[in-house]
């Protein structure tokens, strides 16, 4: 039995993980946490074999908080779950000690097998960080100087984590339904985080703010 803990401040989220992993009975949850100040506290009682970590939280963020768990319990395997595919997030969090890197858009059965995979030591990456990593390699072997992430084209207005995730699928093509089938949401909750990022774009729509997005860096 795989014995899961899921951090993440989204509760929705949080419970629709918990309901996706009972549906399988090779693993379970053991625990959870909704900040990184959390987490440290409960795994003095509780040993998971994998922990699915968020990055942006209140307080530690997520990268910090792997590193304090794999000081101090090497033995406990931490995959980060995000939205943020940026360079610097993904090379900090394997600076830290994850195990991998996959985002909140994978599929159920992926999620799953990614667990699977995870706690049995297996470095597991979404397909697009998994490019990002390869490129990083390529650019090592060939004694080249890795190139370090650049700023945007365009600047983001200041946004919540769960609106910078709602735009970023924007960014990738994904509609309403499947930006909440993916956050575990409603298609109505989902309709009042676009409104909310249409207006700190200061644009008429979601296909406005889709390219401006893409001239951000996100979605691709």
């Amino acid at each position: 039995m795989i014995n899961v803990f899921i951090v993440d401040d989204h509760q929705i989220f949080r419970d629709g993980l918990r309901l996706l992993i009972e549906t399988s009975d090779d693993m379970m949850v053991v625990g959870e946490a909704a900040s990184g100040a959390s987490v440290m506290p409960q795994l003095v009682q509780i040993k998971p074999d994998l922990i699915l970590m968020d990055i942006q939280m209140p307080g530690e963020n997520g990268i910090e908080v792997t590193r304090r768990v794999k000081q101090a319990y090497p033995e406990i395997n931490v995959l980060m779950v995000t939205m943020f595919e940026d360079d610097r997030s993904v090379f900090a969090a394997m600076q830290a000690g994850a195990i991998g890197y996959v985002l909140k858009g994978i599929n159920h059965a992926e999620m799953l097998q990614t667990i699977r995979i995870a706690a049995g030591g297996g470095a597991v990456f979404s397909p697009s960080i998994a490019s990002h990593m390869m490129q990083w390699f390529k650019q090592m072997s060939g004694n080249a100087q890795p190139t370090q992430p650049t700023q945007p084209a365009v600047s983001l207005p200041d946004l919540t984590e769960r609106e910078y995730e709602v735009l970023t699928m924007l960014a990738a093509g994904d509609n309403n339904a499947k930006i909440a089938e993916k956050l575990f949401v409603t298609p109505k909750t989902v309709r009042n985080y676009v409104s909310q990022v249409l207006k700190k774009l200061a644009v008429d729509d979601r296909h406005a703010a889709a390219s401006k997005a893409q001239q951000a860096g996100l979605g691709r």
